[in-house]
């Protein structure tokens, strides 16, 4: 069979199944999340899970860039390392990557027809359960020597929990997702200190008394030191410009080509947790692999003059976050805001965060079923007294920030879903390939 055709077979077989991450938030509050069924199905896989050392990350933000930038020194130490992340931005094979590339298509299918047979044998399994199966029977196929898994939901009872990892990270804890996992700081703190295993060393980002408050007795209670960094790992900037940011950890110097004051924190929480892996992993590893590092849609600057700009912040501490990179960066600069957001979102936070730098939103809809109407998106602005216009689809959306900032030099900057700035970014491609071909 045609390789692409065996391809978009495998992403039908996977998306047959239930997909949490396309449901609506009164379905997702209902779930059965238990993991019984990924234990189970792990155990017919012959619990491929056991095969490799894994670094295993929790948190609400930052815990994809932390995940990216530990395989990028693992890398640069010489190992095999295997990363499973979620979502994907253009192509599912991303969310599944060996020696730094994701998998082929032609991988992926044949690890689709490998796992069917036992998937056969358990009801009720979910989309994200078996990509996470998938992940880990790639990584135990590839003979990976270090395998770094991002957990897709909470902690406690998601899929990628049926590891025993030599580390467990949890990076920035806030508000999202609170049908699922919790309508206080410290339930959310709850849920994802479930990864925390007996005597399993813990590293967390800095966090709110009241999340530090739930690490900290869990990890007594589960005999597990806790390290956390900003006190017990201190770091500091250095200098940062469009090209990157030189900072230190622990006074050794790093740099990163990662955007905003909130990646230095994942930096040296990435520092943190390879140090108490037990994995080799040198200062000057670290160092290449950091500098090296790839993960986009994180305050991506894809043109300087006038701005454009690719981010995925989607909940109101992750904007505060952006608009302060964005003060840093481009202080005088107002933007064209492309956003869409997902139902589950607390979006008047977020237009309230960034409000001081909109000059006007440009309101979209990404190609997804929780993405919230643009009427109530409008509706909403209008409320917070929030210049708006409406854009659909998306790539009408990008056209138009284009065209506005073409004739005052605001940025472009999508932002507030993945989904929006994925099709976003896809868009971009194709309008700067054409140019390309003209020229």
């Amino acid at each position: 069979m045609d390789t692409e055709k065996a391809y978009n077979l495998a992403l039908d077989y996977l998306y047959s199944f239930v997909d949490y991450s396309l449901k609506h938030v009164s379905e997702l509050a209902k779930a059965d999340f238990n993991l019984d069924r990924m234990f189970a199905l792990m155990n017919a896989l012959g619990n491929p899970q056991t095969k490799n050392p894994v670094i295993h990350v929790a948190g609400t933000k930052g815990k994809g860039s932390t995940s990216a930038l530990c395989a990028s020194a693992l890398t640069a130490a010489g190992y095999k390392v295997g990363l499973y992340t979620s979502p994907h931005l253009e192509d599912y094979v991303e969310r599944i990557q060996v020696g730094g590339s994701p998998l082929t298509h032609e991988r992926l299918a044949a690890l689709v027809d490998a796992v069917k047979p036992a998937v056969a044998l358990i009801p009720k399994l979910t989309t994200f359960e078996i990509t996470t199966a998938i992940a880990f029977l790639a990584f135990a196929e590839a003979n990976v020597d270090a395998a770094v898994v991002e957990v897709g939901l909470g902690g406690r009872l998601d899929a990628t929990n049926v590891v025993t990892p030599r580390v467990s990270v949890i990076t920035s804890l806030s508000m999202d997702h609170m049908a699922v996992l919790g309508d206080t700081l410290a339930k959310i703190a709850g849920e994802k200190a479930g990864i925390i295993k007996e005597g399993v060393p813990v590293v967390s980002s800095p966090q709110k008394p009241e999340a530090l408050e739930v690490l900290d007795r869990v990890a007594s209670e589960k005999n597990a030191s806790l390290t956390i960094v900003g006190k017990d790992v201190k770091y500091e900037p250095k200098t940062s410009s469009l090209d990157g940011q030189e900072f230190s950890i622990q006074h050794s110097a790093f740099s990163i080509p990662l955007l905003g004051l909130h990646q230095l924190s994942n930096a040296a929480t990435a520092y943190a947790a390879l140090k108490a892996s037990g994995l080799n992993v040198s200062d000057e590893a670290i160092q290449q692999g950091f500098s090296q590092v790839k993960w986009p849609a994180r305050f991506e600057v894809a043109r300087r003059e006038p701005p454009v700009i690719f981010d995925s912040a989607h909940n109101d501490d992750s904007f505060a976050k952006l608009r302060e990179t964005l003060e840093t960066f481009f202080p005088s600069r107002p933007v064209y805001l492309i956003l869409g957001a997902s139902e589950d979102k607390n979006l008047a936070g977020m237009l309230r965060e960034m409000k001081p730098k909109i000059r006007k939103l440009i309101v979209t809809r990404a190609d997804h079923p929780r993405a919230l109407e643009v009427e109530k998106i409008q509706s909403l602005a209008d409320t917070l007294e929030v210049p708006n216009e409406a854009a659909v689809p998306v790539s009408a959306a990008l056209a138009r920030a284009l065209k506005l900032s073409a004739l005052d030099g605001s940025i472009v900057l999508s932002a507030g879903s993945m989904f929006v700035t994925a099709e976003v970014m896809s868009e971009w491609k194709r309008i700067q390939g054409k140019l390309h071909t003209i020229r």
